[in-house]
């Protein structure tokens, strides 16, 4: 079955959304400039903060921020150092504090500058022995502690500087109101209204 021209004239048209007319809708389109924006990759946070996870700073040099490697490692390398320094000076006092209760006198804080005559008193005693060695292993986890968060830190720091880089910080985004006026060249009737201009 087929419809003649004056049939097919007669059924209605749906209206296709391209051939409004916005102009007697009231809106004005006058300009449209497309700008295009570098791709951004949506892992590249994930990415940044697992090489960094690997290999501190790896995570800076992926984003980079050529700069913070060498924080990164200065802040790591004093915890590691304080840990260790802190650790030696616990085993020495601990190794001469056991030796003093099993009731030996040959560890090397008994006789520090060397000046005690025999049976004099030791230049420091099991008391003495004992605050020490808590207070090196005090220091020694307080640095384990630290150590840690600036490893986390470390992660958390090229996650966050990858998410930031991400943002659109073109000085083209902008929204701007202006009042709007025309005048129609053919009936010179004022056309006046609002004008939004967004720019990104």
């Amino acid at each position: 079955m087929t419809l003649s021209a004056q049939e097919n004239d007669s059924i209605p048209k749906a209206a296709d959304s391209l051939d409004i007319d916005l102009k007697e809708k009231g809106i004005v389109v006058q300009d449209v400039v497309v700008n295009k924006r570098k791709v951004m990759n949506p892992l590249a946070p994930s990415k940044a903060a697992f090489y960094s996870a690997v290999l501190p700073g790896l995570g800076q040099i992926y984003n980079k921020r050529y700069w913070k490697v060498p924080i990164v490692y200065t802040v790591l390398g004093v915890g590691i150092y304080s840990y260790k320094f802190n650790d030696d000076f616990y085993d020495r006092f601990r190794t001469a504090f056991k030796r003093r209760q099993a009731g030996f006198t040959d560890d090397e804080f008994y006789d520090i500058n060397g000046d005690n005559a025999e049976g004099a008193d030791p230049d420091l005693d099991v008391d003495d022995l004992e605050r020490q060695q808590e207070n090196y292993q005090r220091d020694r986890d307080l640095a384990l502690v630290i150590t840690i968060a600036m490893y986390a830190l470390n992660i958390i720091d090229a996650n966050v500087d990858a998410h930031l880089k991400q943002f659109n910080v073109d000085e083209d985004l902008s929204f701007d109101i202006k009042p709007y006026l025309d005048l129609n060249p053919i009936t010179k009737d004022p056309n006046y209204g609002v004008a939004f201009t967004i720019k990104f």
